[in-house]
């Protein structure tokens, strides 16, 4: 099982304690074995492979629906925006909904309300990164929530990403939202549970 880089320091740090407890007592030694399983699977890092057809937009994220409106960015102008609910039993690694270039990175500090809720797309700590992509611009925007503490990205502006790519993560319970164009047919409903890079959210119309 691959695990993604940012649960390393986290993992040996916790295998070196179950080592160290093994020699003193069995029941510390347990407790960091329950914890370093945990932690191993939430950090998981599974393969996905997108299916990289021109006008399709893939989730970012694994997680359920929460959300799909019309709203307005500074980047993306009017656009169709799908929110996805990622609880602690969720892949964590956030990927790319298409092929595009970075054009746009805002990180803006908040609040930490539950991430189900709508509201926390527009208070709470959230990162943007934005896309020129052929079809239109498109954005992602990653949102902490009551648990998450942490959010990884590894971008840059002028980064050059392939549909499905991985670009960082949000550490605990968060959402991620994906901002399309407004002419985009949404392929997904309330309620529905989504995988990063596989799962088709929607398609440009034709």
């Amino acid at each position: 099982m691959k695990i993604a880089r940012d649960g390393i320091p986290v993992i040996i740090f916790l295998a070196l304690c179950a080592g160290a407890f093994a020699f003193i007592s069995w029941i510390p030694c347990a407790v960091m074995c329950v914890l370093l399983a945990l932690v191993l699977w939430f950090f998981r890092d599974p393969e996905r492979t997108a299916n990289c057809e021109d006008g399709s937009f893939y989730s970012p994220a694994d997680g359920k629906i929460v959300e799909i409106s019309e709203c307005d960015h500074e980047f993306t102008g009017h656009a169709v925006k799908v929110g996805i609910f990622m609880n602690i039993f969720s892949v964590h690694v956030n990927r790319t909904p298409c092929t595009g270039i970075v054009d746009y990175l805002e990180y803006k500090p908040g609040k930490k309300i539950a991430a189900f809720s709508p509201k926390a797309s527009e208070i709470n700590e959230r990162n943007y990164v934005g896309l020129s992509t052929q079809w239109g611009r498109v954005m992602m925007v990653q949102i902490a929530g009551l648990v998450a503490r942490r959010i990884v990205c590894r971008l840059k502006r002028g980064d050059v990403l392939e549909a499905g790519q991985r670009y960082g993560m949000i550490k605990l319970g968060s959402r991620v939202d994906l901002y399309m164009p407004s002419d985009t047919v949404i392929r997904v409903k309330s309620g529905e549970n989504v995988k990063a890079g596989e799962t088709l959210i929607g398609v440009i119309k034709g």
